[in-house]
Parts: C-alpha cells; structure tokens; sequence
C-alpha cells in the first residue's frame, strides 16, 4: 500500500508493447502531467484541460504505472512534483509545447483570446502596472485585475485563478517562473509638521526619538518598518502602530495630512517628497531595497494577450 498523502504507485515488471519494447507513455497523458506539474493541483489542470478531476488522477496513476515512478506527493493543497517530475518536465514541456504550437491548439486566436487575469499588490497595479496596460486595453486586451497578499495568490496562481501575479517575493520552488520587474526602495517619510520637530534629534538620539510619534503602518505586525529598523538602524522595532490600513496609499494620505510618520515605497511618495508635503525623516547611505517579480506557470500560455500583457510589464518596468 502506498505510504499516506502520496500519489499511489503499482510497481510491476514494466509494460511491453507486441515486440517486448517497454510501451510509451501517449500524448495525452503526457499533457496531463505537464497541466498537473504546471499548476500543482489536479483540480486545477482538469479546469485548464476541460477534464473531470478523477479522470486527470486516472491518467496521472496511469503514467505513474508505467514509468514506475511515483510523480507527484499530495499535499494539504494541491501536489508537490517530485525529482523524476521535474526531470520528466524539462524533458517533455519544450516538445509538447512546439506540437501545441503547430496543430494550432497552443494558442487561441487574437480575436477570440480570453481576459488576462493579473494580479498583485493593490498599490503597484493602481500606480504603475495598469497605467503601463493602458495601450493595450485600447488595443483589445482585457484584463481582470485582483488585488492581495503575496502568499495567497501565488497559491491561487498555482492553482490557474490567475495568469500573472506581481509578486513581493520570487516565489519557492519550481513550480512557477519568475523574473525580477522592479525594486521598491523604502524611506522613512512625515509631513512637515513632525519633520521639524524630529529631524534633528532622531541625527542624534536615533529612533527613539520617534518613540512619542504616531506610527502609520500597512498591517498590525509592522512588516515594512520593521525591515527598515532592522536595515538601517541595526535593531528591532519595539512600538505599535496608532493606525494600521492594509493600501499603502491610504497610509501616505494619513501621513501627508499631518498623522504620524510611515515608512513607505519611494515611487509611492515621489510627487509628495517632491512638492514638500512630506519630508524625508533619514537619508542613510544604504536604504531598504525591494526586489518585485513578474511570476507565472511555466510555458507557453494558451491566451496570447498573457504574453504580450507580460512582454510590456517587462518593458515599462524598466522606466519605474
């Protein structure tokens, strides 16, 4: 019996076909794995392929039997590819793909292409990724836009919810491709009002001179400040915040109006530092850095609009 969480597997003397030769895997069942390996959920390749989610487990233990080796591990949610899939993958996803290609079931047409389901941090989509989209939605693209966490949707990225995520962090395994799109440096930011009070003894004190000082943060656990008290002063936060709003736009609208001091993305607050409602607490030599990625399924995408919404992320980003 096959160890519990895992994927059975039947070891019998190997398959033969009619001269003894061991019998290959077809087509399909092929395509079954890479859809499962692409997505990481069963579930998730039968929606992208059109099957039922036991007729993808048919065929995944089907391919299992003959290869004799166990693909997949089942997980809480979704599989984890094992060591034999990830080389099984990078041997048969360039083939299968450029055969897609040719018969003409790699790509739908232009015209009939369905939206592209972008998501990311509601703060980089508003301010930098969707003004980039702009021409190609005048061009017939349609996007359907989901703002979140990181974490949970690089989950709901695997699991075909969406078909690129602007991600935090590079995602952990391989399950998913990823490219460095921009970097977020974080400054330490209030209006004028508490600058003149502070400025100068926090050059003195350090940051304790910020102890009396409201604190506007993006979430309760501080994970944006705290980087930075770590980064640039060399020790850890001890404070909470007097207001947490989870869109760093409305942390900047607080703290522009007077309500404390944040530490924020610098493209964020660039119009603001540049016209004097808000002011730069530190200046030290080294500041936070940030790397985002663009993150998608490895392959070739089915809806052509995905690469070509990709392809101009890519080259806008190289202006942010």
């Amino acid at each position: 019996m096959a160890p519990s969480g895992t994927v059975g597997l039947v070891k019998p003397l190997d398959p033969v076909g009619s001269a003894g030769a061991p019998a290959q895997p077809d087509l399909n069942l092929l395509r079954t794995f890479l859809a499962v390996y692409r997505s990481g959920s069963f579930t998730a390749a039968g929606q992208l392929l059109g099957l039922s989610q036991p007729t993808v487990t048919t065929q995944i233990r089907s391919l299992e039997r003959q290869t004799r080796r166990e693909l997949f591990e089942r997980l809480h949610r979704g599989v984890a590819p094992t060591a034999v899939a990830h080389e099984l993958a990078a041997r048969v996803a360039a083939p299968l793909d450029a055969l897609a290609e040719a018969t003409g079931h790699g790509r739908r047409r232009e015209a009939a292409a369905e939206p592209v389901h972008l998501a990311g941090p509601a703060e980089l989509l508003a301010t930098r990724a969707l003004p980039a989209l702009a021409p190609l939605v005048t061009d017939g693209v349609r996007l359907r836009v989901t703002t979140g966490l990181t974490e949970p949707l690089l989950e709901e990225l695997r699991a075909g919810r969406h078909d690129l995520v602007v991600s935090t962090t590079r995602p952990r395994g391989r399950t998913l491709s990823a490219v460095p799109l921009t970097d977020e440096e974080f400054v330490l930011v209030a209006a004028p009002v508490w600058a003149g009070r502070v400025r100068e003894r926090l050059a003195a004190e350090g940051p304790a001179a910020l102890h009396d000082v409201p604190l506007i943060a993006y979430a309760e656990d501080l994970p944006i400040v705290r980087r930075y008290w770590r980064h640039v002063f060399g020790r850890r936060l001890n404070g909470r915040a007097a207001v947490s709003a989870p869109d760093l736009r409305a942390v900047l609208a607080l703290v522009a109006a007077g309500a404390g001091f944040s530490v924020l993305p610098r493209y964020l607050c660039a119009a603001e530092l540049d016209s004097g409602a808000l002011v730069l607490l530190d200046a030290p030599e080294d500041t936070p850095i940030n790397t985002g990625f663009l993150v998608q399924r490895p392959g070739t995408p089915d809806n052509p609009h995905v690469t070509r919404v990709r392809e101009r992320l890519l080259e806008a980003a190289r202006d942010w």
